[in-house]
C-alpha cells in the first residue's frame, strides 16, 4: 500500500474517530479505505466492477 496524506476538516475526522470508537472499523485508515471504494464503486466502476482484485480490496497486501 501507498502511503498518501489527506486534510480533512476537523468534523469529518471526528465522524471516522466516532466510528472507530463504535467498533465499526478497526481504524482511521480502514474506514477510509472503505469510503474510497464504494466512492469509486459508485462513481467510477458501476458497469464492469472494480479493476482489482480480490487480495487487494480486502487489503491482504498490508
Amino acid at each position: 500500500m501507498r502511503l498518501i496524506t489527506v486534510k480533512m476538516s476537523e468534523i469529518y475526522v471526528n465522524g471516522v474517530d466516532r466510528l472507530v470508537e463504535l467498533g465499526m472499523y478497526p481504524s482511521r485508515s480502514e474506514a477510509i479505505r472503505v469510503a474510497i471504494r464504494d466512492l469509486l464503486r459508485r462513481e467510477l466502476w458501476p458497469a464492469e466492477g472494480s479493476p482489482l482484485s480480490v487480495s487487494e480490496e480486502s487489503g491482504s497486501n498490508e
